[in-house]
């Protein structure tokens, strides 16, 4: 088997190992998860570091998780959770179908607002709906190569500026290597689990076997080859992380300046960074502002559609190797249509609250779900023996269960009392 993995990994030229980490990364980061970190530099300074580096651990162990299931077994993740029993499927029909609808929305949302501060000319609503249909044309047809080519350009343009814009405040190296020291700020509990849960993803972690499987990364022979792609895509959404903590350090808790909660709050910094360093520094960060949104957007409107095709041809009694089970076939497209159409509503309608509840509480328990199930599945005979968890994953695993299962806590008592 050693000698499959060396062919496998030597039959793959250098500049074409990293791919679907990639992509998974770079879809998870996103206008939220910027504005979480921003905000977190904001109220603490540098002491928040060190869930940087605990994100990317946690993520890379889920991520890699899902990848050796769908190498070891030859199926995909879909098919794993319904080898354990007809609960995950009635967990996962409502939460595809409202994440959808909800996200959607947010993600043209975030792109229009980036897009509205550096070019203008039309209001956030009609930049968002371009966009969506920028995305929509983009994934249609499912080529998987156009499509990792257009996310590799935007991981670019998002982590050049952004890792620009930590350099050009100049960071207090002393302050920063004292935030690698693990430790909870009063009153900073829920921003470190956060911190460290945002850090790349939620349901598009579960995307990364179909991505492999569109790459043609579908055998035990790439295991070594997805375990490198997987580490080296994360250490790039670290750094991409940490500069994004840099800036908030920085700018906002040095000077005292805050900003909004939620995308809005991108606006601000790039404000900030005009009135500091000159109107270039602020459309150079808002440039890299949509290019962290427009890679979310496409990497679901592609991700999230082949899961949902998956999905809808095993419940109807077919299989994963189905045409229909994959990207380009029927429910690939329907899924896409239901991502850019339906949510055009909410950006002219607004965010019914029951809507955005049931969306922040479905999402609050899929991290869970998935660190759980990827257990259940990696320590049972579902999965050969050579490539079940050692004794490190599990310990690794159950951790990563529990921090979850804290957040998962934390946003169901959040939503009661918005409720």
């Amino acid at each position: 088997m050693s000698l499959q993995h060396d062919e496998a990994t030597s039959s793959v030229p250098r500049w074409r190992i990293i791919g679907p980490g990639l992509v998974v990364a770079a879809t998870g980061v996103g206008a939220a998860d910027l504005v979480a970190t921003l905000i977190a530099g904001q109220k603490f300074g540098y002491t928040l570091l060190w869930c940087v580096v605990v994100g990317c651990v946690m993520k890379i162990v889920l991520v890699e998780g899902a990848g050796r299931y769908s190498l070891a077994t030859g199926r995909t993740i879909f098919e794993g959770w319904r080898s354990l029993g007809i609960w995950t499927t009635w967990y996962f029909a409502p939460y595809i179908v409202i994440w959808g609808f909800v996200y959607g929305a947010a993600a043209m949302a975030g792109t229009g607002l980036a897009l509205q501060g550096l070019i203008g000319g039309l209001s956030t609503t009609w930049w968002g709906i371009a966009s969506g249909l920028l995305g929509l044309l983009l994934v249609w047809t499912g080529r998987y190569g156009v499509f990792e080519k257009v996310l590799a350009a935007l991981v670019g343009i998002m982590f050049v500026t952004m890792v620009g814009a930590a350099l050009l405040t100049l960071p207090n190296l002393g302050e920063l290597l004292t935030g690698l020291a693990p430790r909870i700020p009063d009153g900073g509990l829920v921003n470190t689990l956060a911190l460290a849960g945002g850090v790349g993803g939620t349901i598009t972690l579960a995307a990364y076997g179909y991505w492999l499987r569109e790459k043609g990364w579908s055998t035990p022979a790439y295991m070594r080859v997805m375990r490198i792609d997987n580490s080296v895509a994360y250490v790039v959404t670290g750094i991409f992380v940490l500069a994004t903590l840099i800036v908030g350090a920085e700018l906002l808790y040095s000077t005292s300046v805050a900003i909004e909660s939620g995308d809005a709050g991108l606006l601000d910094l790039g404000v900030v960074l005009q009135d500091r360093y000159g109107q270039w520094a602020g459309k150079v960060f808002l440039l890299g502002f949509w290019a962290a949104a427009m890679s979310s957007l496409v990497g679901v409107w592609n991700g999230v559609s082949l899961m949902f095709a998956d999905f809808m041809t095993n419940i109807r009694g077919g299989h994963s190797d189905d045409a229909e089970a994959r990207a380009g076939g029927t429910w690939y497209r329907a899924y896409i249509l239901w991502l850019t159409f339906p949510p055009m509503l909410m950006l002219f309608l607004g965010k019914p609250v029951w809507l955005i509840l049931a969306y922040g509480v479905l999402g609050a328990f899929f991290m869970p779900f998935l660190a759980i199930t990827l257990l259940w599945l990696l320590n049972t005979d579902r999965t050969p023996a050579e490539w079940r968890n050692k004794l490190h994953s599990n310990v690794l695993m159950v951790i990563i269960a529990l921090a979850f299962v804290a957040l998962c806590v934390n946003e169901v008592r959040k939503a009661i009392d918005q409720a």
